[in-house]
């Protein structure tokens, strides 16, 4: 039986870790659950990684919708959040809710929206009429040509209370979750404090609820200097299971990430 988000929430409760990778495809789904990975993100990372754009920007809604039924095709048992690309969620909250719904009709069962408290309205929108949402803080990738790239977020007092401003005002619409990308960890462990539901980091700390890793970067496959956060657990295995297992333990114990895969501030 598939996870809900009751089952996250749960986990959350009793302070087991979530760990989530992204996944793009029918055979990485199966091995990642095997593996024992609690969650699949469909994220428009699959622009760089699958598309080989240098941004996730010209990734469609189609194109997470063919990737994740993809990808529930290829598994049974694990909870299955997919990315609001570029120009999809930017728009009226009834235009993103058709486009929601298409990602929800595909096999996901929650959809994740980059943006701070300017997408509140949208999120209400959305769980309003049955969409879960993740909402997703801090280095938003679709914003990179705003951002001048791809930047560590919040290390100036201010900057770092609108982050924290933003993940209150997405709470208080409906977000079930808040991921938060590329931000210090003072900062990660404050956000942590600051909203109830369960947070999942990707460059933040190791207090939040879960972690996620791009699938391709922890197994070495970037053609590109990995970010800081990234551990190639491929090269501590030698198998991409025994690698996508260490993973997950290393998140369940709360011994990934380290402090040298977090950012001071």
């Amino acid at each position: 039986m598939r996870k809900s988000l009751l089952d996250i929430s749960a986990m959350h409760a009793r302070g087991e870790k979530i760990a989530m990778l992204t996944c793009y495809d029918s055979s990485f789904a199966r091995v990642l659950e095997q593996a024992g990975v609690d969650m699949l993100l469909i994220g428009d990372s699959l622009g760089m990684v699958v598309q080989g754009h240098d941004s996730p920007i010209p990734v469609s809604i189609g194109d997470i919708a063919y990737h994740t039924a993809c990808v529930a095709r290829g598994s049974e048992s694990v909870f299955i959040l997919a990315d609001m690309p570029f120009g999809s969620s930017q728009v009226t909250p009834q235009e993103t809710f058709r486009n929601a719904a298409e990602l929800m009709r595909a096999g996901a069962q929650m959809v994740k929206i980059e943006g701070g408290r300017e997408m509140a309205a949208t999120v209400e929108f959305l769980v309003s009429r049955g969409i879960p949402v993740c909402s997703h803080v801090g280095l938003t990738p679709q914003s990179v040509h705003q951002m001048g790239g791809f930047k560590v977020q919040g290390r100036d007092s201010a900057a770092a209370e609108r982050i924290i401003e933003d993940a209150k005002a997405l709470e208080a619409s409906g977000a079930s979750i808040l991921l938060m990308e590329a931000i210090p960890r003072s900062l990660a462990d404050r956000l942590c404090d600051a909203v109830k539901l369960p947070t999942i980091g990707i460059g933040a700390s190791a207090r939040c609820s879960g972690q996620v890793l791009v699938i391709y970067d922890m197994l070495g496959l970037g053609a590109y200097i990995p970010p800081r956060f990234v551990r190639p657990f491929i090269q501590e295995t030698g198998s991409i299971e025994a690698a996508v297992k260490l993973y997950v333990a290393e998140v369940k114990s709360g011994r990934f990430p380290g402090p040298e895969h977090c950012y001071g501030s």
